[in-house]
C-alpha cells in the first residue's frame, strides 16, 4: 500500500514539473522581446521546482526544528543558487568555454516574473495533495500519537481553571471599646480604701523594717 501510494505520488509529481513549466515556456518571450523557450531555460526552470519541492516536503516531515535543520535546508537552497549563477556566469565559460556554453541563462530566466509565478503553482500542485491527504487521514483515522497530539493543543487552547480562594478568617487580639467599658474596672478597689491603708513596719517576707523604731519613740 505504502509503495503504491508512493509511486502515484511520484507520477503525479513528474506529470506538474514537466507540463507546468513546459506550458509556461512555451512560445514565451522576455520583457525585451527575446525569445526565453529553448532547452536549457526549460531544464533550468524543472530543476528549480523539483528543488524548491522537495524543500518544502521535508519541512511538512519535520516536526521538530532545531538550528541544524534549518541550515541544512536553507543552506542547500542558497548553495543551489549559488552554484547555478556561478555555472551559467561569463566567468565561468572564459575559463571553460566547452563545458559551459550557456551564457547568462540563469539570469535571463529567473528574471521573469512569469517564471516564478509557474514555479509557484507547480510547488502548490505537488504539496497541496500531500497536505490534503494528511489532513483527512488525521480526521478520519487518527493514529494514537494524532490523538495525543489533539488533546495537548485543545489544553492549551483552554483558558487555565481558576484557582479556589480560601478565606482566612483573622482572630484579632485587639478588643473593642464597648466591651473594655463593660469590664470591672478600678472604682471598687479605690472607693475600697484597701489600697489607701499605711503599709506594716514588718513586710510580709518578715524583715525588720527601720523605720519602726520612729513609730515606738513617738508612742513612748
Amino acid at each position: 500500500m505504502v509503495f503504491v501510494k508512493c509511486m502515484f505520488q511520484g507520477i503525479y509529481s513528474s506529470l506538474i514539473l514537466f507540463f507546468i513549466p513546459y506550458g509556461a515556456m512555451h512560445n514565451t518571450v522576455r520583457s525585451d522581446g527575446k525569445a526565453i523557450a529553448d532547452y536549457q531555460s526549460f531544464a533550468l526552470m524543472v530543476q528549480t521546482c523539483l528543488l524548491i519541492v522537495v524543500s518544502v516536503q521535508i519541512c511538512l516531515d519535520t516536526s521538530y526544528w532545531t538550528v541544524v535543520n534549518q541550515f541544512f535546508i536553507w543552506g542547500s537552497l542558497s548553495v543551489y543558487f549559488a552554484i547555478t549563477f556561478t555555472m551559467y556566469s561569463d566567468g565561468m565559460y572564459m575559463i571553460f568555454t566547452a563545458s559551459f556554453p550557456f551564457v547568462g541563462t540563469a539570469r535571463n530566466t529567473l528574471s521573469q516574473p512569469n517564471v516564478w509565478l509557474a514555479i509557484f503553482l507547480s510547488i502548490t500542485l505537488c504539496v497541496l495533495p500531500v497536505v490534503g491527504f494528511r489532513f483527512l487521514k488525521t480526521q478520519l483515522r487518527p493514529t494514537p500519537s494524532d490523538k495525543v497530539l489533539l488533546k495537548i493543543k485543545e489544553a492549551k487552547k483552554r483558558p487555565p481553571p481558576p484557582s479556589p480562594r480560601r478565606r482566612l478568617r483573622r482572630t484579632s487580639t485587639r478588643r473593642s471599646g464597648y466591651a473594655f467599658a463593660h469590664q470591672h474596672g478600678f472604682g471598687a478597689l479605690i472607693m475600697s480604701g484597701r489600697n489607701m491603708r499605711p503599709k506594716s513596719p514588718f513586710a510580709t517576707t518578715g524583715t525588720f523594717s527601720p523605720n519602726s523604731d520612729k513609730h515606738k519613740h513617738k508612742g513612748l
